[in-house]
C-alpha cells in the first residue's frame, strides 16, 4: 500500500464520520437511537439487514474454505441464508414491526415479558449478551488479520483502530448512524468487489476463464457436499440461519423492528434474501480461482488479501481493504446496539428496577452501555487464539449456543406454539446449552455437524413437544398479542396493553 491507497481510506474514515455527524441529529431519544424512531425506508433496512449478516470473517476464515473445497461454501453459506430469509420474510420480518407498533419495544428481548415472563427474559437476554461478545470478539480479530495483510500492522493495533471507529459511530449515531454507514459500505463494496473480479478474469485470460475455472481445479472443488460439511451439516446450518437472520441475532431483527410497518419490513427481508442469492457469487469466485493463481497457499485465510495487493493498482487496493473492513463495521455496531438495547431495556430494570423503569430508558446509559461493550469485545478480539480461533468461535460456538437461546424468542412470536410457555422457554434453553458442552467436551470425535446440530434440534424438540403436552389454559395476553402480530390492521382498543401491564409469574 502507499499514499494513495490510504488516502482513499482516509476519505471512507470522513465520510463515516460525517455521516455519523448527520445520524446525530436524527437522535433525540433511545427509540431513535435503538429503532431509528419506526421510520426507516424498507429498502435501506434490507440493505443494512444484508450488510449486518456477515462480516470480514467472509475474506479470511470462508476465504480459507474457499481456497481448500470451493463451491461447498456457498451451499451451506449463502443460499441457506438467503432461502431461510425468503421464509422469514413471510413468518417472521413483519411480526418484528408489529410488535414496535403495538408494544411500544426497543428491544427484541422486549416483548419476552409479556409472551413468558421476568425470569424467562432475563435467563435468555444475559445468555444472548455473553454470546454475542464472543461472537463479535471473532469478528475484530478477523479485521485484525486483514489489516496486517495489507499494511503489517500488528494484529492488537489493527483490532484497536477498527475498535475506536466503530466506537465513534454507534455511540454517537445509534441505529439511523449504522443503517446508513451500511448502505455507504455496501457501495464501496459493489465497486471494490466488481473490481476484483475484473482483475481476476484479466489475470487468467479472459472473462471466459473464470467460467472454465472448475476445469482446473481439483475434483473436489466442484462437490457441494464433503468432510465436514456434510448434508447433516447443511441442514442443522440451515435451521440455525432460519433462527439468526430472522431475528435470533438480535442486531438483524432491529432491521424488522425499525421499518414503519409489516408491509415494508417484508419487502426489507426480500431484498435482503435476493442480495444473498447473488452477490455472495462475485464475491466469492476470485476466492475460488485462487488456487489457480496461488497453488499451495501456506496461509489460505490470506488470499483474498494477497490477490489484492498484487492483482490490483494501487488506490484500489485500499478500496478492497475498506470493503472487508466495512462488514466488521456493519456487524459489530450493528450488534453493539442490538445488545445496547436488551442491556438497557430489559437486563437493566430486570436486575434494578428501582433505578431503571421498565419501559424507559436514558440515552446517557445507552450511549455508555454501547461503549463498554464494544470495549469488552475488543478484549476478546485479542485473546481469540484462547478460544480456538476465528472460525472455530464463529462456526462451532456461535453455530452451537446461538439456536437454544433463539428458539423461545423466534417460535414465541407465532400462533403455532401459543401454549410453549415460559417452563418449555427455560427448558429447552438449558438442555440446549447442556447438549452443546456436553457434545464439544464429553463425547470424544464428534463431528462439526453433531456439535451444531444436537443442541437446536435438541432445544427445538422440548420447546414444540412440552408446549403440545401443556393442559392449563393460555394467559389472555399472550393470546391478544399473538392475534395482533399476525397482520397489519392492528389490536382491537380494548385489548391494547403497555410494557408496565401486569405479568403474570407463568405464562
Amino acid at each position: 500500500m502507499n499514499v494513495l491507497d490510504y488516502a482513499v481510506m482516509a476519505l471512507y474514515a470522513l465520510m463515516i464520520v460525517l455521516i455519523t455527524l448527520w445520524a446525530m441529529r436524527k437522535v433525540g431519544s433511545t427509540r431513535d437511537f435503538f429503532t431509528a424512531g419506526g421510520k426507516m425506508p424498507w429498502w435501506l433496512s434490507g440493505v443494512s439487514h444484508h450488510m449486518s449478516g456477515y462480516s470480514a470473517a467472509v475474506f479470511v476464515a470462508y476465504a480459507a474454505v474457499a481456497y481448500n473445497m470451493g463451491i461447498t461454501l456457498y451451499f451451506w453459506w449463502a443460499l441457506p441464508i438467503s432461502i431461510a430469509v425468503f421464509i422469514g420474510s413471510r413468518v417472521f420480518a413483519p411480526r418484528w414491526a408489529r410488535l414496535r407498533i403495538h408494544m411500544n419495544i426497543e428491544s427484541p428481548m422486549e416483548y419476552l415479558v409479556t409472551r413468558y415472563n421476568l425470569p424467562t427474559q432475563m435467563v435468555l437476554a444475559w445468555s444472548g449478551v455473553l454470546l454475542k461478545t464472543f461472537d463479535v470478539g471473532a469478528k475484530w480479530a478477523a479485521i485484525a488479520i486483514i489489516i496486517n495483510v495489507f499494511t503489517g500492522i500488528d494484529p492488537i493495533i489493527g483490532i484497536c483502530l477498527s475498535g475506536a471507529l466503530s466506537l465513534f459511530y454507534t455511540v454517537m449515531g445509534g441505529l439511523w448512524a449504522d443503517a446508513c454507514n451500511d448502505f455507504g459500505q455496501f457501495i464501496v463494496q459493489f465497486v471494490a468487489a466488481i473490481v476484483m473480479l475484473i482483475a481476476v478474469a484479466l489475470h487468467l485470460g479472459g472473462f471466459h476463464a473464470l467460467l472454465s475455472i472448475w476445469d482446473h481445479l481439483p475434483v473436489g472443488h466442484t462437490q457441494i457436499v464433503q468432510e465436514p460439511y456434510t448434508l447433516g451439516f447443511i441442514f442443522a446450518y440451515f435451521i440455525i440461519y432460519t433462527l439468526s437472520y430472522n431475528g435470533g441475532t438480535w442486531n438483524l431483527a432491529q432491521r424488522f423492528i425499525a421499518a414503519s410497518g409489516g408491509r415494508e419490513a417484508r419487502k426489507a427481508a426480500l431484498l435482503s434474501s435476493a442480495l444473498f442469492l447473488i452477490w455472495p457469487l462475485v464475491l466469492f469466485w476470485p476466492m475460488w480461482a485462487a488456487p489457480l493463481l496461488y497453488p499451495d497457499l501456506a496461509a489460505p485465510s490470506r488470499a483474498y488479501s494477497l490477490m489484492a495487493m498484487e492483482l490490483l493498482p494501487n488506490g484500489l487496493v485500499g478500496l478492497v481493504l475498506i470493503a472487508m473492513f466495512t462488514h466488521t463495521l456493519s456487524m459489530t455496531s450493528s450488534d453493539a446496539n442490538a445488545i445496547t438495547a436488551v442491556v438497557t431495556r430489559d437486563i437493566l430494570p430486570g436486575m434494578m428496577p428501582n433505578l431503571f423503569q421498565r419501559g424507559k430508558s436514558s440515552l446517557l446509559v445507552a450511549r455508555l452501555t454501547a461503549f463498554l461493550f464494544i470495549i469488552l469485545t475488543l478484549i476478546i478480539a485479542i485473546n481469540a487464539s484462547h478460544f480456538g480461533g476465528v472460525l472455530s468461535l464463529l462456526i462451532i460456538w456461535f453455530g452451537g449456543l446461538v439456536g437454544p437461546i433463539s428458539i423461545p424468542m423466534l417460535l414465541g412470536l407465532l400462533p403455532w406454539f401459543r401454549r410453549s410457555g415460559s417452563a418449555a422457554a427455560i427448558t429447552s434453553w438449558a438442555i440446549g446449552v447442556t447438549t452443546f458442552f456436553y457434545v464439544k467436551f464429553v463425547l470424544n470425535d464428534v463431528s462439526t455437524a453433531t456439535q451444531v446440530a444436537a443442541p437446536v434440534l435438541s432445544s427445538l424438540v422440548l420447546f414444540t413437544v412440552m408446549g403440545w403436552m401443556r393442559r392449563s389454559p393460555v394467559d389472555p395476553q399472550v393470546d391478544a398479542l399473538l392475534h395482533a402480530l399476525n397482520n397489519d390492521q392492528g389490536m382491537p382498543e380494548k385489548s391494547r396493553w403497555t410494557q408496565e401491564s401486569p405479568v403474570s409469574p407463568e405464562r
